[in-house]
């Protein structure tokens, strides 16, 4: 496949991620009475990843996020050459979908993106105020499950076909547990994309959201290529 049309589908993964996702929180979350919560949020992340996967991830392989392409590259999955046009396109992806979120949510008298716009963050600005080393911690740790979850379900040994529904779980998985910790990034293009539009606190504490998801993800690649991964017989 040509790189063109493999960041094209990377553009689209990512802009479908954060659009669906973040939307979900921006525009349906907080909805009076009716509104999706939480687990409609998580359930939303899980479901942009693993319709993605299935529509593009046979072109590009799916990553979606910056954390997974280093990810696979540390575990022997990923060519480290193609890393940086893979960022560099789900970056501008996740601008994109930020930027006409932000256009249909400004349709609404009173909207604010300073508020929040489904930023992430710590301290004060964590959804129940979670301190800098916990959003530190939770991001590392289940950026490394993410990427290890990755692997495993996409490995030869593994049902085939299964992969996108394990992944979209995960990740389903991943926002119950820490939306409360830092409204969930591990995937640093969702946290770019949104923190251009808050404009003040999210970029500040941007810095986090990138290194503890690259972190995260490069030992999630490392676990399973030495301690699960099993050699191609010659």
């Amino acid at each position: 496949m040509s790189m063109s049309k493999r960041l094209i589908a990377e553009f689209f993964g990512t802009f479908w991620l954060v659009f669906g996702g973040c939307g979900s929180a921006v525009l349906a979350a907080g909805f009076p009475e009716l509104g999706i919560g939480f687990v409609g949020v998580a359930l939303a992340f899980g479901l942009t990843v693993l319709t993605m996967a299935y529509a593009v991830g046979h072109v590009s392989g799916g990553h979606f996020n910056p954390a997974v392409s280093i990810g696979l590259v540390f575990g022997g999955r990923f060519a480290a050459r193609d890393l940086i046009p893979y960022v560099v396109a789900q970056v501008i992806g996740a601008i994109a979908a930020a930027g006409i979120l932000y256009l249909i949510a400004s349709g609404k008298a009173g909207f604010d993106a300073s508020t929040g716009f489904a930023s992430n963050g710590f301290g004060e600005h964590s959804p129940d105020g979670y301190s800098m080393q916990a959003a530190l911690i939770a991001e590392v740790v289940l950026t490394a499950f993410f990427v290890l979850i990755i692997m495993g379900a996409t490995d030869r040994r593994a049902p085939a076909g299964f992969a996108p529904i394990a992944i979209g779980l995960a990740l389903t998985l991943i926002h119950l547990i820490s939306i409360p910790v830092t409204n969930t990034s591990v995937n640093p293009a969702r946290s770019t994309g949104v923190a251009l539009f808050q404009g003040s606190w999210a970029i500040s504490q941007l810095w986090l959201f990138w290194l503890a998801p690259l972190l995260g993800g490069a030992i999630g690649g490392l676990l399973y290529k030495f301690l699960l991964e099993t050699p191609e017989k010659p």
